[in-house]
């Protein structure tokens, strides 16, 4: 499976974004986002909002939290870690979920980040094709 990483920027924060070759969708770190919609200033108090809120998903039949897939994703470490992840409708399913003055900026962002990641994935294609 041929993954393409790459780090997208919303207020300067980083979203870690996954583009995969085999489902031929972008997936977004779930914990990235959860940072930025919390503004927590630390990893471990997102990770520790998700688990509390996938929990509460879980017990509302939400399938948001049954349907996430998880990524080998680089941190900040530099090591790579599986990482839940959503594509698009997910992502803004959570955006729902979770109580934020972020929440419009954001669903912006990500319709205009989902936008360009197209175009991006293409002129990667393009340039490739050069070089045949």
């Amino acid at each position: 499976m041929a993954q393409e990483e790459a780090i997208k920027l919303f207020d300067a924060k980083k979203i870690r974004v996954v583009w995969d070759d085999q489902t031929e969708k972008y997936y977004f770190s779930i914990i990235d986002i959860i940072q930025v919609l919390t503004e927590s200033a630390d990893y471990n108090t997102s990770r520790k909002y998700w688990s509390v809120l996938k929990t509460r998903l879980r017990k509302e039949g939400s399938e948001l939290a049954t349907n996430c897939s998880q990524l080998k994703l680089e941190a900040a470490d530099g090591k790579r870690y599986l990482t839940d992840v959503a594509d698009t409708e997910q992502v803004l399913r959570l955006v729902q979920s979770v109580p934020s003055k972020k929440a419009e900026p954001f669903k912006l962002w990500l319709a205009q980040v989902g936008q360009d990641l197209p175009k991006e994935h293409d002129d990667a294609e393009d340039i490739s094709d050069l070089g045949n």
